[in-house]
């Protein structure tokens, strides 16, 4: 299936199957999502496209990216792939410093200590231009082999002159509809791994001890439900959280499950109700919303957004936009990539523990990439 892939392609792939999409039949990029769920499955209806695939952008109120491809196939889940080298970076600029992101967390802290604000995520990125090329395809094979359990995608994106491309390795489900079941997999909480099989153990038990993080777990997971009660004739909640791990980071996880009201409701105007979490974003969203804009440098346009796929019976699966990079490909010029990073903040967050987190969440590009960057 990656051997396929070609630039400009869509990619998804789960522990279960893989879906790769080429070509570009139409573009719909209608914000309102009830509009959008709509069009594209009428669309669909009315063509012989098996799927519409793309992205839903950070910013609920900027336009998505959802394309019906010229053609789409699935297979199997995706075997791992020898690794190999994807390039090395000329120039790394971190969005901000180390000590920036630091000050950010605090002046977080301190606004969530004064008001009505639960919990606010904050991102870094680093931009790293690049000595030659990159070959896309070597990078999904790499993150597939170290990202099995996750998701590993690239969704290409709007561009006014030559090519952007979002690709990353996500442990996050979205949400997923088949026929009237529904199923949102929130994770929120995180710890970094640690190569000492007893130390990385200790981690783990650490976060399922943590009250910080069962706080910051329980904000995410209310919201889900919340957002997927006014859809569901039943929903189940669990309790408490699982634990759960990728290569870098451990994370607490939850397994919403409901059944639908109305047969109608896609899997796209679910993923629209539910993004973004508070996994991403935080609580309450106008707050948390206005708090990133007065404390992040630069613009997540893609980033914490979502990239799925939704069918003509509304069936589909959307994951979380994180753990990802964009790459950008000038018509003229070096490309980029910006790999972007992002912590839970609390009350009770402590500044350098979570630069010591986003710096655990980066190793997921920069290990399939192949560099050693120190971004502690």
């Amino acid at each position: 299936m990656i051997e396929d892939y070609r630039p400009g392609s869509f990619l998804l792939t789960s522990p279960r199957r893989a879906l790769l999409a080429t070509g570009e039949r139409q573009v719909v990029t209608e914000p309102d999502p009830d509009e959008l769920a709509k069009r594209v499955t009428k669309l669909l209806v009315d063509s012989d496209v098996p799927v519409a695939v793309g992205a839903l952008p950070f910013d609920v109120e900027a336009a998505p990216h959802i394309v019906l491809p010229e053609a789409a196939r699935w297979s199997g889940p995706l075997r791992a792939y020898p690794r190999r080298p994807v390039g090395s970076a000329v120039s790394v600029e971190a969005m901000p410093s180390r000590a920036g992101y630091a000050r950010a967390v605090a002046c977080a802290v301190d606004e969530l200590a004064a008001g009505d604000l639960r919990k606010v995520v904050l991102a870094r990125s680093l931009r790293l231009t690049m000595a030659a090329p990159v070959d896309v395809r070597t990078l999904l094979a790499n993150l597939v082999s170290d990202n099995a359990a996750g998701f590993t995608y690239a969704v290409d994106l709007p561009a006014t002159a030559g090519r952007r491309t979002l690709v990353g390795a996500t442990p996050e489900m979205l949400v997923s509809r088949t026929g009237a079941t529904v199923v949102a997999n929130p994770l929120a909480g995180s710890i970094p791994r640690h190569q000492d099989p007893d130390q990385d153990h200790a981690n783990g038990q650490a976060l399922l001890a943590s009250q910080k993080d069962h706080d910051e777990h329980r904000v995410v997971v209310e919201a889900v439900a919340d957002a997927l009660r006014p859809f569901c004739r039943t929903l189940d909640v669990p309790d408490k959280p699982e634990l759960v791990s990728t290569t870098a980071v451990w994370h607490l996880s939850t397994r919403v499950t409901g059944e639908l009201r109305d047969p109608g409701v896609t899997a796209l105007r679910l993923a629209s109700a539910l993004h973004p979490t508070p996994a991403v974003c935080g609580t309450p969203v106008a707050q948390a919303r206005a708090t990133i804009e007065a404390l992040e440098p630069f613009d997540r346009g893609f980033y914490a957004g979502a990239i799925g796929w939704c069918d003509a019976d509304g069936d589909g699966q959307w994951v979380v936009g994180i753990r990802c990079a964009e790459l950008t490909e000038p018509v003229t010029g070096p490309p980029t990539m910006t790999l972007y990073s992002g912590a839970g903040i609390m009350p009770a967050s402590v500044p350098d523990l979570e630069v010591t987190e986003t710096s655990a969440k980066f190793q997921t590009l920069l290990r399939a990439m192949g560099l050693h960057l120190d971004v502690t």
